[in-house]
């Protein structure tokens, strides 16, 4: 149960800062893969890096920890540089070099020895919408070498879809899918 709540940690509460543990998150080795469908020949895929954020751990009353990530919107990679051009165009995000993609846990429902479901706001192109991850703990453990050896580090996985229309971005729909899967993969340190 500690290791899925360490890697979910995520409903707030006032009571979060008393008694946790803060861990943040390693931009290195933290990523957002996205894909769609593209015209019904192809999955296009991309990612975002560049993470900040923290997550905050109650070991003693889970339900009380929290985790709030954010990420500059033009850390986007899809491997051409045209196609991030136009994501970042008018058609899309018209994103200036501080616009940010945030997620802000709100609840989290345990389903398993070490998986949940994340309720959060996901705010993107000035949009806020609640989105639901389904989050897999992959470890925790203290890390095995190099500079953060010995740190506690927590690493999890998380999934979800999304649709591109819900945040003002939908675009060329339904020839390029409005639907977008999401897959996260995080790994924190915990803070000193």
């Amino acid at each position: 149960m500690k290791s899925l709540l360490i890697a979910a940690a995520l409903s707030t509460s006032a009571t979060a800062a008393l008694a946790a543990d803060t861990f943040n998150l390693d931009p290195s080795h933290s990523q957002v893969v996205f894909s769609y469908n593209h015209l019904g020949f192809s999955t296009t895929t991309g990612m975002f890096s560049g993470f900040e954020g923290e997550i905050t751990f109650d070991q003693a009353n889970p339900a009380n920890s929290s985790v709030s990530v954010s990420m500059p919107t033009k850390s986007m990679f899809t491997g051409w540089e045209q196609r991030e051009a136009h994501f970042m165009s008018a058609d899309f995000f018209d994103a200036m070099d501080e616009d940010v993609i945030t997620f802000t846990s709100t609840a989290i429902e345990v389903t398993g020895d070490n998986t949940a479901l994340i309720t959060g706001d996901l705010t993107m192109n000035d949009t806020t919408k609640s989105v639901v991850l389904d989050a897999t703990l992959n470890q925790v453990q203290p890390y095995p070498f190099g500079p953060n050896q010995g740190t506690p580090t927590a690493g999890f996985d998380a999934t979800t879809t999304i649709l591109r229309s819900d945040f003002g971005l939908g675009a060329f729909a339904p020839a390029v899918s409005d639907e977008v899967v999401v897959e996260i993969s995080i790994e924190a340190f915990q803070a000193e």
